[in-house]
Parts: C-alpha cells; structure tokens; sequence
C-alpha cells in the first residue's frame, strides 16, 4: 500500500523541479529512507550505550564464570 505526501514548497523550488525535470517522488522517497536508517541506528547506538551502562556494572569475575559453564555445556 502507498501514501501520498504533500507539501509546500517555494515557487522557485518547484520552478527548478520543474526545469531540471527531478523525479520530486524518486527523490522524497530516498530521502525518506535516508532518514529512517540513519533514526534507526541512533536508536541502535542509543540501545548499546545502555547495554554496555548495565554491563560495566557486572564484575569481570562474574562475567568470566557465566562465559565458562555456557561453554561447558
């Protein structure tokens, strides 16, 4: 399913859109997509920062003990 967009723009914008015969939906849409991807790594990011917080409080010892009986199994 599709979705139309709409949005306004300057006359000289849309002047040059129109002279340079730009694809204004080839366009919009990758940089749509640009955005997302780069939202998404951010949370990415964001969620390894977290994750890494809460690991730093695990003592070392810890960690290497519950890393030895997974492999013992």
């Amino acid at each position: 399913m599709s979705y139309t967009v709409t949005v306004r723009v300057p006359r000289e914008l849309k002047e040059a859109v129109r002279r340079y015969r730009i694809r204004v939906g080839d366009v919009v849409r990758r940089a749509l997509e640009e955005e997302i991807r780069r939202r998404r790594e951010q949370e990415v990011e964001e969620a390894l920062d977290k994750l890494g917080e809460a690991l730093s409080k695990v003592p070392r010892t810890e960690m290497v003990r519950t890393v030895r009986e997974d492999r013992s199994r």
